[in-house]
């Protein structure tokens, strides 16, 4: 089915706030967005409408569009859900098509080419492709829609770190581990991985909340 304007306008900003251009607080500009867009005030409007639903963006009476700043228990919530869809895309692994298996290794491969070049961002942006590989592997079209929508959220909690780099590093080398066991066969032991992964992740994006907080 072919996607409204409105749809295609949501669509790009939602990957604008992904890739990390639209950070949290960011006050969106109907005028140049509707310009940079090519879309009518109206066709944005309802954009900002089907981003709000998605929690990615808020109305702030008498302000305007903002790009949503998460709070603890948004970002406690995205790594519930991230658990689910990924671990059904570990579980199903073994059974993946060559083409989806391959999509995991290539993104750790950009992740560990962007880190040798010190390309911090660009590590978080291949971390995301690699979470989002991940969950592909379960083969649901509705799986990789929820993840499209939870990845956007997740660069947002990404924002919260000081240094993306002292984020993001140690786990560079936890996704080749992650992708080798899968490449192994050791599904038991690659949900364990990334059960761990996740513990540590939300660990350090909350106890830099609260530092933030002080």
């Amino acid at each position: 089915m072919a996607l409204s304007t409105a749809q295609r306008a949501a669509t790009a900003l939602r990957d604008r706030i992904q890739a990390g251009v639209l950070p949290p607080g960011s006050r969106l500009s109907e005028e140049a967005l509707g310009r940079d867009l090519g879309v009518s005030r109206n066709t944005l409007r309802e954009a900002f409408r089907l981003l709000a639903h998605e929690s990615l963006v808020e109305h702030r009476l008498n302000r305007g569009v903002f790009v949503r700043v998460l709070d603890a228990d948004d970002v406690r919530d995205v790594y519930r859900m991230r658990a689910v869809l990924e671990g059904a895309g570990v579980r199903a692994a073994a059974g993946a098509p060559p083409a989806l298996r391959a999509a995991v290794g290539a993104a750790v491969d950009e992740a560990e080419r962007a880190a040798a070049a010190g390309d911090w961002r660009e590590v978080g942006s291949a971390d995301l492709r690699f979470h989002r590989a991940l969950a592909a592997l379960a083969g649901s079209a509705r799986v990789d829609a929820a993840m499209d929508r939870l990845l956007a959220e997740l660069r947002l909690a990404f924002h919260t770190m000081p240094s993306p780099r002292r984020f993001h590093e140690p786990f560079v080398a936890r996704n080749r581990t992650l992708a080798g066991l899968l490449d192994g066969g050791d599904t038991a032991a690659a949900e364990a991985e990334l059960a761990d992964y996740l513990r540590h992740a939300l660990r350090l994006i909350l106890d830099a909340m609260r530092e933030a907080d002080r």
